[in-house]
């Protein structure tokens, strides 16, 4: 991996974690302002709305399968499977580097059936 997938993925990882995701002022740094979600619980989120959800979290999510792929200079595609409480998810996060930030703009959960 390159530099700056490594850090996408360094701040993938971090929107898993507890301490951050209960910390909105946190997880807003990691996010676009126009960043949107189909989350795996079927409900859509938004830059502002993410925060709800994320603040309830209290055990780490388990990320395994994680690839990157390169969608252009500045935009990075992330897949992996979540488990957390007994559920696993497919996921995706498509980052893109706005005014040399790395932001989370689009992420999608899929439930992984039984």
């Amino acid at each position: 991996m390159d530099a700056d997938v490594d850090e996408v993925v360094r701040q993938e990882l971090l929107l898993l974690e507890p301490h951050v995701r209960n910390d909105p002022h946190h997880v807003l740094r990691l996010l676009h302002d126009d960043f949107y979600e189909y989350g795996a619980s079927g409900r859509t989120w938004t830059r502002t709305s993410v925060t709800t959800a994320t603040a309830e979290t209290t055990e780490p999510i388990l990320a395994t399968n994680l690839q990157t792929r390169r969608l252009g200079p500045d935009a990075v595609l992330v897949t992996y499977t979540s488990e957390s409480g007994g559920r696993r998810a497919l996921r995706s996060s498509t980052w893109v580097r706005d005014q040399g930030t790395w932001l989370l703009l689009f992420h999608q959960g899929t439930v992984v059936a039984a």
